[in-house]
């Protein structure tokens, strides 16, 4: 039964790539389409961190990591180093957390 899922889903998965290749060039091209295909990458990570920073199980929570995101946000508009601004949100989070 896995091993059925495992192949279906390896199939599915060719099928859909293989679907993209064959969308034609002129359509690729149009200016709309580019937008999209550069903002989907950005919608989903975010998408991602804020279920990673609010969510634990089926309940909302404003913990340390809201707060280690934050000052995430902060660093990076003031043009901080990526390395600093993982340290920086990690040594708030963990200070919180040691309170």
């Amino acid at each position: 039964m896995i091993w059925t899922a495992v192949l279906l889903a390896g199939v599915g998965c060719y099928l859909l790539k293989l679907a993209g290749l064959s969308v034609p060039a002129h359509v690729l091209e149009r200016p709309v389409v580019e937008r999209v295909a550069d903002l989907i990458p950005v919608a989903l990570l975010a998408a991602l961190v804020a279920v990673q920073v609010v969510g634990r199980g089926h309940d909302l929570v404003l913990d340390a990591r809201a707060a280690a995101l934050g000052v995430a946000v902060l660093l990076l508009l003031v043009r901080a180093p990526f390395l600093v601004v993982v340290f920086g949100a990690a040594l708030v989070a963990a200070l919180l957390r040691l309170f």
